[in-house]
């Protein structure tokens, strides 16, 4: 089954092969422009990226530039794959020393939505991350250090629902069988949570009502952050999605069925939604499989393919299957085996160079080219096939990044060990709908979400 996505600003082409588009498309805009697919499910929220205009406007100081970004990224694939392998970090408190290995790689997703936590409700605006397990917010009194937010900052004492989680309790020894560490302060069980750039979190673990688009839960799980330090901008913390027990995802597996769906927008100054529970897939919408047998720290797929211009590369599926991939709401750029990438990268170069010329690096990516003088390019069409046979064409926007309007770059990286797990990034997601059906095992994708 084969998944097109449209692309954006795209002209006729009499290359069945080529996407022809219009360079302006692929750059964000200064004005922030709403989804108009109609989206009638509960359950609900408006998804913004946190460095574009519908999320805060006027607050400058959130927006880092592409080449920030681009480093940022590499700071959390970087952590996935430190987690992966193992390793342990120490993060030290003034409190409490706690080693730093929990589900969430790094801090600066770019996903926002807004939830209500409390009683009564205060609105926040929180990163919602497939990568991350534990959900955690800022809270007064802040009582070593907060980053600055947006909305105010949630005051514990100001909700009668609100209640730290003692140290002795199922509760916090789940905490740490799951893989987050937890310490004890007072008698009150304290969470940590250390990111690929050394930002990091820590404060009481507690319980309190969540809101999220009118559906309430009660005694719901989260870290209250007395000590927060790092590039969170001004998000007010983090929504856990990740497979672990602690998620947001199992928490509210009664009403949700531990299903969630998402489209991120296809431009950081457009608009996408994020759905719980399982109110009907579009009709477009095909599955694969979840890998479990990789692990559950991560939501695990498997690539069986690339094709790039018509053409299917020749990659030995062991690349692939050695390793293993995920996807992930974090990782801005896909990152692959470094076999993989060099095939990819040498057939995009090989097309891309018959229309412009070479153009150095820039960050992380390696494949650039010059196109400079042209308002309308050309791009060598890019699918990936996924086991169960799904074959899913990218947009232009899915595979290549707009550094200006006069160069643009292959938007995949390759991994610097063959060892390292591939990671489906956020980029090549975008204008996709993402069903996460953990019940089932599998994820689905379906082209024109938002």
């Amino acid at each position: 089954m084969r998944i097109f996505e449209k692309s954006y600003g795209r002209k006729p082409s009499s290359e069945s092969h080529f996407h022809t588009v219009e360079i302006t498309s692929l750059l964000p805009s200064s004005i922030c422009t709403r989804s108009t697919v109609p989206i009638n499910r509960q359950s609900t929220m408006e998804v913004v990226h946190r460095h574009g205009p519908c999320y805060n406007p006027n607050n400058e100081a959130s927006v880092l530039t592409r080449s920030q970004i681009l480093s940022a990224d590499e700071s959390r694939v970087e952590y996935i794959h430190h987690q992966l392998s193992g390793k342990k970090d120490e993060l030290v408190d003034e409190k409490v020393s706690l080693p730093a290995r929990s589900g969430s790689s790094y801090s600066s997703g770019n996903y926002v939505v807004s939830i209500g936590l409390g009683t009564p409700a205060k609105t926040l605006s929180v990163i919602f991350d497939t990568g991350s397990y534990v959900s955690w917010t800022q809270c007064r009194p802040c009582s070593v250090s907060c980053h600055r937010q947006q909305d105010p900052l949630f005051d514990p004492s100001a909700s009668v629902s609100y209640s730290n989680i003692s140290c002795g309790s199922p509760q916090c020894s789940q905490l740490s069988s799951a893989g987050s560490p937890s310490g004890c302060s007072s008698k009150t069980c304290l969470y940590g949570v250390v990111y690929g750039d050394q930002s990091y979190t820590i404060g009481f673990y507690a319980r309190d009502k969540l809101t999220l688009s009118g559906d309430v839960f009660n005694n719901f799980l989260f870290g209250c952050g007395q000590n927060n330090q790092g590039l969170f901008g001004s998000t007010a913390g983090l929504l856990g999605l990740g497979p672990s027990s602690l998620s947001l995802v199992s928490q509210t597996a009664a009403k949700y069925g531990k299903v969630f769906s998402y489209c991120l927008p296809a431009t950081s100054s457009s608009t996408g939604h994020l759905t719980f529970g399982n109110y009907g897939a579009s009709r477009n919408v095909q599955y694969t499989p979840f890998d479990a047998s990789k692990g559950r720290s991560f939501y695990y797929i498997t690539i069986t393919g690339i094709t790039v211009g018509g053409r299917p590369l020749s990659i030995n599926p062991s690349v692939f299957g050695s390793t293993g991939t995920i996807i992930d709401s974090g990782t801005v750029i896909t990152r692959l085996p470094p076999n993989a990438y060099s095939v990819l990268s040498s057939t995009f170069k090989q097309l891309m160079s018959l229309r412009y010329k070479i153009a150095p690096s820039f960050s992380i990516l390696d494949t650039c080219f010059d196109v400079g003088g042209s308002t309308i390019i050309q791009i060598p069409k890019v699918s990936f096939t996924f086991k169960g046979n799904l074959v899913v064409e990218l947009p232009a926007s899915g595979i290549v990044y707009a550094v200006d309007t006069s160069k643009v770059c292959l938007a995949f990286a390759g991994n610097s060990a063959s060892g390292s797990i591939a990671i489906w990034g956020n980029k090549q997601q975008r204008g996709f709908e993402l069903v996460h059906d953990a019940a089932t095992g599998r994820l689905g994708i379906g082209a024109g979400a938002c």
